[in-house]
């Protein structure tokens, strides 16, 4: 029976109803941690084995198929809104496989994180670090994994504080524990303030937007992510689309966007491990895609991993030409490459409070850089950046062109 693998390390972002509040089950018994429980040190991105991630379950010590949550993930009365799957943010240079549950505007607020249907915590890591470009940045908190059943989990990373009968069979921080404790529909597993971050696994669903699974082998549940939203049962999921930040179908989001034969998508430099990467420290440098904002899907977003030695996420002067277009037909493409920020109603979006309708815009100011693509065939693309340049300062490609592959 195939399960979930799932161990990583993860990068915190920086008119709507009201949910019905499950019951609180907090007086429930100590956790049951099976006689093979194992603490060792957490692994550094791209340096899990996906055959020993987990351990082994028989297939019939967990149910099969899909089922509906009958409860949310955390306390959405207690949330401004939902960022949806699709980030590009900094050293998330493809967009991310998981949403955002978030509270700026009263960043004191604890909110609490349930388990949206009975299961079993299988992985629980404390988490010390995340990686940006300027260095490691210090956090404590937990990434946590249930398996509602042999085909389905949820991941939930960032949770501030675990409930004391979880916390009890928590590692250290820096490590990682796979466990084994029972959790029921509804029960309140942990706390956070501001953010937590949530994705659902679904083995028997593969995306079909991530044209080479191999690719995301050190993340193995990543081709197997749907939205979330369509697993809970309707009034939930209809307050969740009420928060979204996502005002058009998929409202969840969305975050493979490979088309094959075009440029749309995600692209891996060669020889830098796909997705894993060359150096863990970095992981993220040889990514590069060519996709759409979550928000506002009709505003190209060009998202590479090392420009001028930092990644970047950039939209282009005029929007255009779609990287669906660009196919190996259309020869050598040249973006210039421009910031750009959220509006609503023609006012900047603050960033902090739930909002409908929001739309990308370039910003007026002077370009970024230029890109160079050419697609050499289905599969293969050369890529040249210059930074602080405009596209009549370039005539071509020069011996600094890198080669990308699916």
């Amino acid at each position: 029976m195939q399960r979930a693998v799932i161990v990583t390390l993860m990068f915190v972002l920086g008119g709507c109803g009201a949910a019905t509040q499950p019951d609180r089950k907090t007086d429930l018994p100590a956790a049951n941690v099976a006689s093979s429980v194992t603490t060792q040190p957490a692994e550094e991105i791209g340096s899990i084995d996906p055959e020993t991630a987990v351990p082994p379950r028989d297939a019939d010590e967990c149910s099969n198929g899909r089922i509906t949550f009958e409860y949310p993930p955390v306390d959405l009365n207690a949330i401004e809104y939902i960022t949806p799957l699709g980030l590009m943010i900094g050293s998330h240079v493809t967009p991310v496989d998981h949403q955002y549950y978030q509270n700026f505007r009263d960043p004191s607020r604890v909110i609490d994180v349930y388990s949206p249907a009975a299961g079993t915590i299988l992985d629980i890591q404390h988490m010390v670090e995340v990686l940006t470009d300027g260095g490691g940045e210090p956090i404590s908190d937990y990434r946590l994994v249930i398996e509602h059943t042999c085909s389905i989990s949820s991941i939930f990373i960032h949770i501030g504080e675990l409930s004391p009968r979880i916390a009890e069979v928590a590692p250290a921080p820096g490590e990682y524990a796979r466990v084994d404790v029972a959790v029921e529909a509804g029960e309140v597993i942990g706390s956070y303030t501001m953010n937590v971050d949530y994705n659902i696994v679904d083995l028997d669903i593969t995306l079909e937007g991530l044209l080479v699974p191999e690719t995301y082998e050190p993340e193995p549940w990543k081709i197997h992510t749907p939205d979330p939203f369509d697993y809970f049962a309707e009034d939930i999921r209809q307050t969740m689309i009420a928060k979204s930040l996502r005002s058009v179908e998929p409202f969840g989001g969305k975050f493979d966007h490979d088309v094959a034969g075009t440029l749309a998508g995600n692209w891996f430099e060669q020889g830098t491990n796909g997705y894993g990467g060359a150096d863990q420290n970095r992981y993220w440098s040889g990514h590069l895609s060519a996709a759409y904002d979550l928000f506002d899907p009709t505003h190209v977003v060009i998202s590479i991993g090392t420009f001028d030695g930092v990644s970047l996420q950039a939209g282009v002067v005029g929007n255009a030409p779609d990287p669906r277009n660009v196919t190996v037909d259309t020869g050598l493409v040249v973006y210039e490459l421009v910031g750009y920020d959220y509006w609503v109603d023609g006012e900047r979006w603050d960033r902090t409070s739930l909002m409908k309708g929001i739309e990308a815009r370039n910003d007026d100011g002077p370009t970024i850089g230029v890109v160079l693509f050419e697609l050499l065939d289905d599969a293969t693309l050369r890529v040249e950046t210059v930074p602080g340049a405009t596209a009549a300062q370039v005539d071509g490609f020069t011996d600094a062109a890198l080669v990308y592959g699916r």
